[in-house]
């Protein structure tokens, strides 16, 4: 009976030991930190009336600080005015934390220049959809949700306008 229950007991361990291993090489093949620096992202809308700038081809400049991530996108206009990292019902109540825009200027390749929005939108996870709510020009809030996969990391002096366009 003893030999009986150790030989059960060094199975169940095996098999503990087994599961950890497994999610230890799963948990380092799937690791999306980066180390600081700037990355060329893709960046997932859920809606065609949201995304990035045709000019840029749904890539945006992915910049990593300790740790945390941000990506800048360039929309194609100065119709959505805010955002927020969550979603709509959470924008209204959390009003502090809006995202504001900053004033791009797009440079089209028939030469013409356009000012756009865009936004610095901290990014949670690579490569997992998150919540992203955006407030119109007419007042109304629509959440969305969006990801971001990074492409490539931006070359020492690399312009990043040539660089969204390349890719």
């Amino acid at each position: 009976m003893r030999k009986k229950s150790a030989i059960i007991l060094v199975l169940l361990l095996s098999a503990a030991l087994a599961v950890l291993l497994a999610a230890c090489s799963e948990g380092e093949s799937a690791d999306t930190s980066l180390k600081d620096g700037k990355y060329i992202a893709r960046f997932k809308t859920d809606s065609p009336m949201f995304h990035i700038n045709d000019a840029y081809d749904d890539k945006g400049i992915l910049t990593v600080k300790n740790g945390r991530m941000t990506i800048h996108i360039t929309l194609v206009s100065q119709n959505i005015v805010r955002l927020y990292r969550g979603t709509a019902s959470e924008a209204e109540e959390n009003k502090k934390d809006l995202i504001k825009p900053t004033t791009d200027v797009v440079h089209y390749d028939d030469g013409y220049d356009e000012e756009v929005y865009g936004f610095d939108v901290p990014v949670p996870e690579l490569k997992k959809k998150f919540d992203l709510a955006l407030l119109g020009t007419h007042g109304n809030w629509y959440d969305h949700k969006v990801s971001v996969k990074v492409i490539r990391k931006l070359k020492s002096g690399e312009d990043e306008e040539t660089a969204l366009k390349s890719e």
